[in-house]
């Protein structure tokens, strides 16, 4: 059964959060279910989340929420398993909408996953993210 993958004890990171205001555009806001939160990076070249997960997943998909305009043209999804290297699992082309967006990934199992948003829509390379769900199951 697919459900979320992400957990209290899943750690994350983001390249950046705009003016280092954690506390109003933090990474927290990409998990927290609120309409009216979402994290918001600074601007740069490309933006990037990663997840290490407390024991090997299945991700099946990945759903992304972006504020319009402050989206991506192309993202890359990679993975790895406890002390490897990581390596691509798909690259995927989100819409620049406010819709809750679906991408299938084959089935990858990992232990950490790192999302990288490229090609950026805003002009200063800023993203916006109010809801980022990986789905899937734990693995065996």
């Amino acid at each position: 059964m697919t459900h979320s993958l992400v957990c209290p004890e899943t750690e994350s990171r983001v390249s950046s959060v705009l003016n280092r205001n954690t506390r109003q555009f933090g990474k927290k806001h990409l998990f927290d279910q609120d309409e009216e939160t979402c994290w918001t990076s600074d601007q740069g070249p490309s933006q990037w989340v990663t997840l290490k997960f407390p024991q090997r997943v299945r991700v099946s998909q990945l759903q992304i929420q972006f504020q319009g305009g402050f989206s991506s043209h192309r993202g890359c999804l990679e993975g790895s398993k406890q002390g490897e290297a990581l390596s691509k699992i798909i690259v995927f082309y989100p819409k620049d909408n406010n819709s809750l967006q679906t991408f299938p990934v084959p089935l990858a199992e990992v232990d950490q996953l790192k999302m990288t948003f490229e090609d950026t829509t805003d002009f200063f390379g800023r993203v916006v993210i109010y809801h980022l769900r990986v789905l899937g199951e734990k693995a065996a």
